[in-house]
Parts: C-alpha cells; sequence; structure tokens
C-alpha cells in the first residue's frame, strides 16, 4: 500500500518538492496530491514581469506542472485548503473535498504586505503577485489610456518587486512612480552609493522616484486616485500598486496550532520539520530556526531536503543555510549583491570604483588584510557577478581595486580556475564547481547540454550558464566543432567556406573539405546552407534540383510534414494571417474533394492534414492556380509572422501591424536557416500577436516599432531581448535583415535563435554592436545576401508542378504509380477524419507544422 503525501500549495518551490519526490522515490511508495489555490498549474514567480507584453499565461508554465501521465501525483487546481485536522490526518478545501494523509507539506507561500493606509482599498489599489494581478493590472492601464491617451501609475515600494512592478506599469504604456521610504531604492541589496546610482539610472528611463518618504493618504478625486506623500507631495494617479514586500501565508497552521515564528511563518528545525512530526513546512511559509527567506533558491534547498526524508529514508538532509545573493535586471539596469554586501563583518574594508561617466558603481568588501572577499555590490554592470559571487569566503587572486577597476575587464583576469571547488556556480539548484568538474571528468559531460542535464546546473535562472563552457576548458575538455564524423568544421564554418569558394554541390563540398559519403547529420545541414546561400553563389535553389534532393529529410525531400500514420500535411502561407473569402472557399473545397482534416493553427494558418503522398501535387496544383504558395512548414525557415488586427481595425492598435507582418512574411518567405524562424507583429503594447515569444518580434509603439529578438515559445520558452526601440520601417527592415543573415551564417545546426544568442560570446550587447552599431563592418554584406534572396525567392511547390522529374518522386509506390497505401487508415472524430496511427513514433526531421 503506497501512502499518501499531501501538499498544500502548488508555486516553484511546491513543484520542485513533487519534482524530487518522484525521482528519489524509485519504488512508488507515495502518492502524491497537489492542492492549489490558483486556476493554472505551477509557474515561473519570478519571471512574472515577463507576462507583461505577451500576456501569454502558459509560456510561464513550468515544464510538467501539469503531471500528465503520471498516475501517482494528483493536482488539483483552484481549490485551496481551509482547515488542518491533525488528529484525524484529513485536509479540506474550501469546495469540502477531503484528502487523508500521511505526511504533509506546506508550501503556501506569502502574501503581499500592504501598509495601513488610508485609502488603500479603493477601486484602482492593486498588489503585484499573480497573473490574475497583472491581468487586473491591465484592465485598468488600458480603460485609462482609453480615456485619457496616457495613464500615471504609482508604485508603493522601492525594492526588488517594487522596481518589477515599475516596469510592468512602463511596459504598459504608463508614466510610473515609485514610492520608497528608505532614502534609497532596494535598501537590502545596495548601499547608500550604489542606491544613489540606481536612482539616477531608474530616472533616465522615464521613471520618476521619491526615496525617503511614505504615502500618508489616498484619496479619491473625480475618477482617479491622489496620492498625497509625507513630504506634501501630491501625486494625481490612475492606479496604485502595493510592492512594499511579503509575509508568509501562515494563517491555515495557526488555525490548525503548529508553533508559529515571532515575525510570522511556521517554525521548522533544520530538517524543515514542523512541532507535528507528521507535518513540513518550505519555501516561504518556512521559518528556518526563525528565519523566513523570500527568494526561491533556499525554498528548492528545503524542498529537496523534504523529499530526501520522505522518498529516500535520508534523515541527514539539513538545511545548509542561504545564499542571499542576486542579480537582477531592473527596468534595463544590472543590479547584483552577494556575500556581506554592506560590510557588516567586524573589520571589513569597503574597496568602491565609482563611474558615473559609465553609469556603474562596484563595491567589493573584503577581511581587514584585504586578501578574503566577503561580498560586494554591482549596479550598472553586473558582468563578475559569476565570478565573483562563488569566491566569498576565498582569497582574492589580486588587488581588489585593480579587479573592478575598468581597465580590469570580465572579472579583472579572475578565471574559473581561481575558485575553489566548493564555491557554489549555480545558486539555484546549489550546484558547486567541484560537482560540475565530476560530471565532466567522471561521467563524461563533455558539452554544456551534458553538463546541464547531469547536473541541473544553468536550469533556473540560467546567470551561470556562461560559467559552464570555461568549467569545460579548465577540465581540458575542448569542445568539439565539428558538424559530424564527416567534417570536422562547424556549420558556421561550412557555411564561409561555401561563401567564399561558390561550392554548390555537396559531393564537391565533402570531396574538397570532408570525408567519406556523409551522413543524416550533415546532408540536411550543408543542404540549408547551399539553399540560403543559392542567391548570393548564382545556384539553383530548389532543394530538389541535383543531388540537393538526396540531402534532405523526410519532411524537405515531400515538401510537406509526415504525419504519425504516414500521411501528409499541406499548409499554404497566409502571410499575416490575413486571406480572402476566395481563398478560404478554395481551401474548404480542396479539403473536401481530397478528404482533409482541417485545423486552424496557433500561427494564423489552415493546416489540411491526411493527403497521400501522390495526391500532394494534385492538391498543391488547385491551391497554386488558386494564389496560394508553400507555408514552409515542412522546413527549417521561415514559418509564419502572426499579427493582431493593428491601428486598421482595434481601437488601442498605433501602427499597421497586419501589413508590417505581411511585408516581413513575403520579404523572408523561403529563407532556408539552421532551425525553423517564427515571428509576429503586435499593434500596441497589449500584444495580442504575442511577439516576445518568437524568434523575431515586433511591438509597435508611438513612435515606431520596437524590435525584440531570440525568443522561443517552445520545451524551454524564453522571453525575446529588446534589440531597438521606437525604429522606422525602412530600419526596422534592415535590423531584422541583418539579424537574420548573422543568424544563419553564425549559428549551429538545429541551433534555435535562443539557444543561439545563449552560447553567443557577448550575447545581446555583442548582437547589438553586430547589427545595429556595425562593430564588424559586415552590415552591408548581410543586407546584401537578403536583398539577393528577396530578389530570387520562387515558391518550391510551383517549382515541382512546372518539372516532370520532380514531380515523378510523388509516388507511394515506385513500382505502382497511384496505388493508395492499404496501411493508412482513417476514424471519424468531431466529424473529421482523423488517423488511425501505425505507432510511428515522432522522429528527428518530421517535427510540428508551424
Amino acid at each position: 500500500m503506497s501512502r499518501t503525501l499531501v501538499v498544500v500549495g502548488n508555486g516553484m518551490v511546491s513543484h520542485r518538492l513533487v519534482e524530487a519526490v518522484r525521482a528519489e522515490d524509485v519504488d512508488g511508495a507515495w502518492r502524491v496530491v497537489v492542492l492549489a489555490e490558483e486556476p493554472r498549474p505551477a509557474y515561473d514567480r519570478v519571471g512574472l514581469s515577463s507576462y507583461v507584453g505577451s500576456w501569454d499565461a502558459a509560456a510561464l508554465e513550468l515544464a510538467g506542472s501539469r503531471y500528465d501521465g503520471d498516475d501517482l501525483v494528483e493536482l488539483r487546481l483552484g481549490d485551496p485548503v481551509a482547515r488542518i485536522d491533525r488528529e484525524a490526518k484529513v485536509v479540506t478545501t474550501e469546495a469540502g473535498f477531503e484528502q487523508a494523509y500521511d505526511a504533509l507539506v506546506l508550501a503556501t507561500g506569502s502574501y503581499p504586505f500592504v501598509p495601513p493606509v488610508p485609502g488603500r482599498d479603493l477601486p484602482g489599489c492593486f498588489v503585484y503577485r499573480t497573473v490574475e494581478d497583472l491581468d487586473a493590472i491591465r484592465t485598468a492601464a488600458d480603460d485609462a489610456r482609453s480615456h485619457r491617451g496616457r495613464a500615471a501609475g504609482a508604485v508603493i515600494g522601492g525594492g526588488l518587486l517594487g522596481l518589477e512592478a515599475a516596469k510592468a506599469l512602463r511596459d504598459m504604456g504608463m508614466s510610473p512612480h515609485v514610492i520608497e521610504m528608505a532614502p534609497r531604492l532596494m535598501p537590502i541589496q545596495v548601499d547608500e552609493g550604489g542606491g544613489a546610482l540606481l536612482k539616477r539610472l531608474v530616472e533616465g528611463l522615464d521613471v520618476t522616484v521619491h526615496t525617503g518618504t511614505s504615502t500618508s493618504e489616498i484619496v479619491a478625486d473625480r475618477g482617479r486616485l491622489l496620492a498625497k506623500l509625507g513630504n506634501g507631495t501630491e501625486l494625481d494617479l490612475d492606479l496604485i500598486v502595493f510592492s512594499a514586500g511579503i509575509r508568509p501565508r501562515d494563517q491555515l497552521a495557526r488555525e490548525a496550532g503548529l508553533d508559529i515564528g515571532e515575525r510570522g511563518g511556521v517554525i521548522v528545525d533544520d530538517r524543515c520539520r514542523t512541532s507535528d512530526p507528521a507535518i513540513y513546512a518550505v519555501g516561504e511559509v518556512a521559518a528556518v530556526e526563525g528565519t523566513c527567506y523570500g527568494l526561491v533558491a533556499p525554498g528548492y534547498t528545503m524542498a529537496e531536503i523534504v523529499a530526501a526524508q520522505l522518498a529516500a529514508g535520508n534523515d541527514e538532509a539539513t538545511f545548509p543555510g542561504a545564499d542571499l545573493s542576486t542579480k537582477l535586471k531592473l527596468l534595463g539596469v544590472d543590479v547584483a549583491s552577494f556575500g556581506d554586501a554592506h560590510a557588516t563583518t567586524e573589520g571589513s574594508l569597503e574597496v568602491v570604483v565609482n563611474d558615473a561617466v559609465a553609469g556603474t558603481y562596484k563595491k567589493l568588501v573584503v577581511s581587514d588584510d584585504t586578501k578574503t572577499l566577503l561580498g560586494g555590490i554591482l549596479v550598472g554592470d553586473a558582468s563578475e557577478y559569476n565570478t565573483l559571487r562563488p569566491m566569498v569566503g576565498s582569497e582574492l587572486p589580486g588587488d581588489p581595486a585593480s579587479i573592478i577597476a575598468p581597465a580590469g575587464g570580465d572579472g579583472g583576469g579572475i578565471g574559473v580556475d581561481a575558485l575553489p571547488d566548493e564555491a557554489q556556480i549555480c545558486s539555484c539548484n546549489n550546484v558547486t564547481k567541484g560537482q560540475i568538474k565530476g560530471a565532466i571528468t567522471e561521467q563524461g559531460c563533455d558539452t554544456v547540454p551534458k553538463v546541464k542535464a547531469c547536473t541541473n546546473a544553468g536550469t533556473g535562472c540560467g546567470s551561470c550558464v556562461t560559467m559552464l563552457p570555461k568549467l569545460l576548458a579548465s577540465c581540458g575538455v575542448e569542445v568539439s566543432k565539428s558538424l559530424c564524423e564527416h567534417f570536422t568544421q562547424s556549420r558556421a564554418e561550412l557555411f564561409e567556406i561555401v561563401a567564399a569558394t561558390r561550392i554548390t554541390t555537396f559531393s564537391e563540398l565533402i570531396a574538397k573539405h570532408g570525408t567519406g559519403s556523409g551522413c543524416a547529420i550533415c546532408k540536411p545541414a550543408v543542404a540549408s546552407i547551399l539553399a540560403s546561400m543559392a542567391p548570393v553563389i548564382g545556384a539553383d535553389g530548389h532543394i530538389l534540383s541535383g543531388d540537393q534532393a538526396g540531402l534532405q529529410d523526410t519532411n524537405d525531400r515531400f515538401l510537406a510534414n509526415m504525419q504519425r500514420n504516414g500521411t501528409y500535411s499541406v499548409v499554404p502561407r497566409v502571410p499575416g494571417g490575413e486571406i480572402t473569402p476566395d481563398k478560404l472557399i478554395v481551401l474548404g473545397e480542396v479539403a473536401k474533394d481530397f478528404g482533409l482534416y482541417t485545423k486552424i493553427t496557433g500561427g494564423q494558418r489552415v493546416d489540411l492534414f491526411g493527403a497521400t503522398v501522390d495526391q500532394l501535387p494534385h492538391i498543391w496544383k488547385r491551391l497554386v492556380e488558386a494564389g496560394f504558395e508553400s507555408g514552409h512548414a515542412y522546413g527549417k525557415a521561415l514559418r509564419t509572422v502572426k499579427s493582431c488586427v493593428g491601428s486598421t481595425w482595434c481601437r488601442y492598435g498605433v501602427q499597421d501591424s497586419v501589413g508590417m507582418a505581411v511585408a516581413l512574411e513575403l520579404r523572408y518567405r523561403g529563407l532556408r536557416s539552421p532551425h525553423k524562424l517564427k515571428s509576429a507583429v503586435s499593434g500596441c503594447a497589449r500584444e495580442c500577436a504575442e511577439a516576445r515569444s518568437k524568434d523575431f518580434g515586433i511591438i509597435a509603439t508611438d513612435k515606431g516599432w520596437n524590435l525584440y529578438v531570440c525568443g522561443n515559445g517552445g520545451m524551454t520558452p524564453r522571453h525575446a531581448d529588446l534589440i531597438a526601440s521606437d525604429v522606422d520601417d525602412e530600419t526596422l527592415i534592415k535590423l531584422i535583415d541583418r539579424f537574420l543573415m548573422f543568424y544563419i551564417r553564425t549559428a549551429d545546426r538545429l541551433q534555435r535563435t535562443a539557444s543561439w544568442l545563449e552560447e553567443l560570446e557577448g550575447g545581446l550587447d555583442h548582437l547589438r554592436e553586430v547589427i545595429v552599431d556595425d562593430k564588424l563592418g559586415i552590415c552591408a554584406e548581410l543586407e546584401d545576401a537578403m536583398a539577393a534572396h528577396v530578389a530570387n525567392y520562387a515558391d518550391e511547390w510551383k517549382g515541382v508542378l512546372d518539372d516532370p522529374d520532380k514531380l515523378a518522386r510523388f509516388t507511394s509506390f515506385v513500382n505502382a504509380p497511384g496505388t493508395p497505401d492499404p496501411t493508412i487508415t482513417f476514424r471519424e472524430e468531431r466529424e473529421q477524419k482523423v488517423p488511425v496511427s501505425l505507432g510511428i513514433p515522432a522522429v528527428a526531421g518530421t517535427e510540428g507544422r508551424a
């Protein structure tokens, strides 16, 4: 008989606990029941501000948080626990659901602290904690903008969460104020000098800062709010957000009679056990020996300690204390603090470099003999954080001032070799340098992805990922750039070889620069390079021409995506999602005549499923005659440029997003790249097209367009980064031309733009230098390459229909043309035919359509 573990709460720490229990519980001894208050699975609350702009809550969802397919985990959403009967070992939810438990873990987190300000309950006052909070703030902001054009809001609290909230208001098109009682912003993390610079940098971003004062009263005033500050200032506002700190949600524990800390929180010992031996507490609600921690990393550690006790019987696992170091980018400003940042250690010394011109403030706290690093603060530039934080408590390799001086470069020359093995590289998952070295030297992890999979380093906030290649190199591992066993060159190097030599065939390339006859890795990669370069080097760019056809994977070979039952999909291009009634009718007629399953995709296209190989030319003949062309759903190429209706129809739209989306999709159609490309254009900051989850996304502003790059909505979602603001149409297209061609030229095979940027030396700053500032002097070359592509574009399916040799490929049986495949069968579901699968697994080269 399995025992039952009930987890109360469903945040990030709760999810980590369930993951750890399931990983440790190899015999399935525990059944886990998660009781959640919020109506959605666990999501990345740390990244909540990224929800603003995308408005895509699913993008925040933690991987595996639905527990699909795991029979030992039950998740109940939207029904919080109302009471705990410790004697009967039963919890009861607000809906009346009762669940018995053998062990209970409280992971109820915290709630926003709202100071007792008169008027705090007026309409227009909000807190900043959940997706629903942000939805409510957005509604109020949109309403204010629709009536007044420009809206103003205030955030009460100038700490970490307060500045996050201010950024959210600014991204919603509001003019934000920040009100902080302390004499500086982020008083816990930074000192007076760092706070002064931080205030100057934040005010330079159109945020008004009020420090050293409190809010004495909020009153309703002609449909708006009037905030009266302690210094006599009065602010005329549309809304107010309270972000003045958090308090542990310990009400359930109080009512159940558990011991509570003097300042709140459920008292637990170093094994996270409460005063009831059957109940544990983790995360922000837990007061470990009286102290509550408001960061996710200590919560993860607690979760793993409890999992080790319950699932592995390891009573030796204890809470080692918490690393309260933080590295953040708030309103685009780097802020980091680590160790004894405020020099509270007796005899400690402070070494400060305050560069007002460069806009940076750097402080190291060292021992009285200046040899041991105790802590530090970085504002404006936190590039040294990943190197310095693990060195806290260790001897510095040189003079402290030279390490943070402007001439010191990246960490003043400090390398990973200077770090002790016990130095913590990944604070999110408590991974040390020694553990990473062990994975490299003892377990054969010779790539960054392998190290991440083996140790979990870099799978949290991701700030430590840049350290992993350095650790590989320090262990003597030379990360191979070889494309495969047949080419010692990387994909980027092969691209340059083709560009320089103007080689037009795979056979010539491998004869001159490789060995053997090629494989399933190098053939499609080279085929993509040749297709990308064809307009530049004057070659036939059709992927089924000459020996190109034999290089393609299954999808490209038949210009369609193979589905699980051996049939194929037909996906015509619908630029920007804009389509005429006549073309819609043609799609319906084709689907009806050939008996195809139809679906509208998230990329604003119509997919037709269930076509056999021999039907494809007949279907496309009708589509091409109707004016359609290939949507390249099968290719490593541009898929779609999604759009909202923009200023043409929407009352909030400030630019013609549909027109721009159509122009971009027609410009980049057929562009072959290392991986598929997706884009979107939103007509205002409401971001209905979800542009920030795309490889390149465009959001309209009152002055032009904001360009975001290297987003990803796939298995590891990443929001795109802003690379240019308020640019006009011509500049926008020029920057996208450069970005795409630079990515195509330098990325590895099957590398999405998100992971490409992650591994790009210098990251976003270097990318901006290359494509905006033309630091390498290659922008004209990149633009010319794109111009050649645009000038030489031809629809691939029309090229097939016009060529009898290419058409001959489309038959199910070479020796019996036109004979249908008898193994393909269908059944009816929701008034459409769907495949009876042959059990064909999803494999590389046959991935999704859009």
